[in-house]
């Protein structure tokens, strides 16, 4: 794996468990998992990240760090994967989840108006956020299991490969 280039742009751990906002979290951030690029914490921490990334709610970030803290996951790597569902691509991707609900459930869904006001959005969240919050879940779960899966692929592919390649040069 690329550790220097992930290395050069993570925050400093000591700085961060010695920050007064978060000195409430006492001990909680001394696990050296939070912070190493091994392959579990990063596995850990791309399926938290994307997860929490397809939640529908405020402070995702907050959410990702919590749960990397409790699967131990890096965390740095957990709370920047939610900005895959920033302001540019969150309507896609909601719209997305809320189909994919909206089949799961297995009701029509609906389709957008010519015009999107707010009383449209009011009149009708009480019949989309069922389906929405269902897609929303059960996508992230889906997309998190999956990039666990690829990043531990991945790592085990980059590091037979450092070892073919070792191996080469001694012989």
């Amino acid at each position: 794996m690329p550790r220097r280039l992930f290395k050069r742009y993570m925050p400093d751990p000591t700085r961060i468990r010695e920050h007064k906002s978060l000195r409430f979290l006492g001990t909680l951030l001394h696990d050296p998992n939070l912070w190493h690029l091994n392959r579990h914490s990063v596995a850990r921490a791309m399926a938290i990240g994307v997860f929490a990334a397809f939640l529908p709610i405020p402070l995702q970030m907050l959410v990702a760090a919590m749960l990397a803290i409790w699967v131990r996951g890096n965390i740095p790597i957990a709370v920047s994967l939610v900005w895959l569902t920033n302001p540019i691509t969150m309507p896609v991707v909601f719209f997305f989840t809320y189909q994919a609900g909206a089949w799961l459930m297995d009701i029509p869904a609906r389709s957008l108006p010519d015009e999107l006001t707010w009383d449209w959005i009011s009149g009708e969240l009480s019949t989309l956020w069922q389906p929405f919050l269902l897609g929303s879940v059960v996508v992230g779960l889906l997309l998190g299991a999956l990039a666990y899966c690829l990043t531990m692929t991945y790592w085990r592919w980059w590091v037979s490969r450092l070892w073919k390649r070792r191996k080469q040069r001694r012989m």
